[in-house]
């Protein structure tokens, strides 16, 4: 299926899926398409699908700034292909078409065969290793000397700009190699935001290390490098009136000077400037050494085309992440409401009934409403911390404590719901079991979900019993739930752990399996399970075990045993 995702503006991360033959754009709400973008007109463009090719045709309805497709306007209509850039605005979008046919079936004659040795023989006459500290400049040809150290600087820049997907760690590396290929004394890499349109400062280097004088750059030299693309060098400012006519340069002390573009797939993401000045105060030399060449500036203009992809390549992974966090926030938002709704139902309901014991005076109603009342209570409870424990990254409170004493506390608070299930709750303790060091609360809330999913599986099940024990073994302690309800399908064993994989329809929230098996895996544990559909289910959550010596030592860590003196 074709579809628009923004890469830039308001909408950034957004996709919009192209289901219908036309599809309006534009800042009203009555398109189908709808862009925050003021720049945006109303009734913007339009798309229409070719049905004989199945190719859509973007169509600019008269609007104030224009439609363009690949920094080119459209007059009338323009054929998009796979990977076009729609620009709206300030907003940019990327066209990605339907799926073509699949060409595989034809049969091609390879280009290229890989045949065995036929007698022949090959000699290998040379081999080299890359090297990053190779000197190239000992060899005997100038040219190939120099050639070799500019690849060498765009091998470095490549590696720099493919190691990382953070945008300001990328830009400190490429000024670091911008400092070590070139005598720069200052260096300056300046971004575009995407609302303003402004350059704004991102990395600035100066070499010598004590000086936090300001960078101060010229404002038509920026211009310049924006509008034509291309970058530029001023070897001599003082005889260079092209860039400055009130020879602002000069006065800011400034010999020569390199800026370049940060030219990338979809425009101009930002500049690099570097230069070599003049302390304020001090003459400018009559006679200096240049220190930059066209062969510096064709370089620069390379890099800036490296990193221009870098940061764009960032900024697409940015606003990819961004559409999946939405995607994901609003998958949760709609099963949370549907769960909390159902909840808020209950108590409306106990509600009514706990008003007509009042109106009444029957105690027996009221006694009735207030149990309804009570028990979805509960069940906001449990919703609530365990959002709480899923959402949040924590360090277990470890404290020594009887894990006996956890899970019959557990055992305890579930006997009156196993009673109204009809299904037996049996607990068997370890006995002679040591304290162990555990977030007890959250261990308490680990056993509690997977005994109350043991419950919910026994429920209709005639004679359901579901038992819990704990197990100590030299180097694990286990707490053991074991029931013989309904059981789980194999291929559900693997989503039983998925956020929001529930089988217990709308009185399931699809969060209970999860946040136990993060508590367990906080305490470097983990939860098994084995299942037979009709025959049962046995869930193990284990806590690893140190030796005596450790535990003595002091230095205690989630499931050592405590062992008393």
């Amino acid at each position: 299926m074709a579809s628009l995702f923004v890469i830039r503006g308001r909408d950034q991360g957004r996709r919009f899926e192209l289901n219908s033959p036309i599809a309006t754009l534009g800042r009203d709400h009555r398109n189908d398409i709808q862009l925050q973008d003021t720049e945006v007109s109303r009734r913007h463009a339009e798309l229409r699908k070719d049905e004989q090719t199945g190719q859509f045709l973007l169509v600019d309805l008269d609007s104030s700034n224009g439609s363009f497709v690949n920094s080119q306007q459209v007059s009338e209509e323009e054929r998009l292909r796979n990977g076009d850039r729609i620009q709206l605005g300030r907003t940019l979008l990327i066209f990605t078409a339907a799926a073509e046919a699949d060409s595989s079936s034809m049969e091609v004659q390879p280009a290229v065969n890989i045949v065995n040795r036929d007698g022949g023989e090959s000699r290998i006459i040379g081999t080299h290793r890359q090297n990053l500290n190779d000197n190239y400049s000992e060899s005997g040809s100038p040219w190939l000397a120099r050639a070799r150290s500019n690849l060498q600087v765009m091998y470095r820049t490549a590696l720099a700009v493919s190691h990382t997907l953070d945008i300001d760690q990328l830009l400190e590396r490429i000024m670091g190699l911008i400092f070590e290929w070139v005598e720069a004394d200052r260096g300056c890499i300046m971004l575009l935001d995407a609302e303003t349109e402004e350059l704004m400062p991102a990395v600035r280097r100066n070499r010598n290390s004590n000086s936090q004088d300001t960078i101060k750059i010229s404002r038509t030299i920026l211009d310049y490098v924006r509008e034509n693309k291309e970058g530029v060098l001023t070897s001599d400012a003082r005889d260079d009136a092209r860039w400055d006519p009130a020879g602002s340069i000069v006065s800011m002390g400034v010999r020569e000077a390199i800026c370049v573009p940060m030219q990338g797939r979809y425009g101009v993401v930002g500049v690099i400037y570097i230069d070599t000045y003049t302390e304020p105060g001090n003459a400018l030399p009559q006679h200096v050494t240049r220190k930059f060449s066209d062969e510096h500036l064709k370089l620069m203009v390379a890099i800036g085309h490296q990193a221009a992809l870098a940061v764009e390549d960032t900024s697409y992974y940015s606003a990819m992440v961004q559409s999946e966090r939405l995607a994901a926030m609003g998958q949760t938002i709609a099963t949370l409401s549907h769960h909390i709704k159902n909840i808020l139902q209950g108590i409306r309901g106990g509600s009514y009934l706990i008003e007509e014991g009042l109106k009444s005076e029957a105690t027996e109603l009221i006694r009735k409403g207030w149990g309804i009342v009570d028990k979805n209570q509960e069940k906001i409870s449990n919703l609530v911390m365990d959002m709480l424990s899923f959402s949040k990254e924590r360090e277990p409170q470890l404290s020594p404590d009887n894990m006996n004493r956890v899970v019959a506390d557990v055992v305890e608070l579930m006997q009156s719901r196993a009673r109204e299930l009809g299904v037996q709750l049996e607990w068997i303790p370890c006995h002679d079991l040591g304290e162990w060091l555990f977030d007890a609360d959250a261990m308490h809330r680990a056993v509690l979900n997977v005994v109350t999913n043991a419950l919910d599986a026994c429920q209709d099940t005639p004679d359901g019993k579901v038992q819990v024990r704990v197990e100590q073994l030299p180097r694990e302690l286990r707490i053991v739930v074991e029931d013989n309800g309904s059981g789980i399908a194999a291929e559900d064993l693997n989503k039983i752990f998925s956020v929001f994989e529930s089988r217990k329809g709308s009185r399931g929230t699809g969060l209970g399996l999860p946040v136990s098996q993060k508590i367990l895996r906080e305490h470097q544990g983990d939860i098994h399970v084995e299942s037979e559909p009709g025959v049962g289910t046995r869930f193990v959550l284990s806590l690893p075990a140190v030796n005596d010596d450790h535990a003595k030592g002091g230095d205690f860590h989630a499931g050592d045993t405590i062992v008393e003196m």
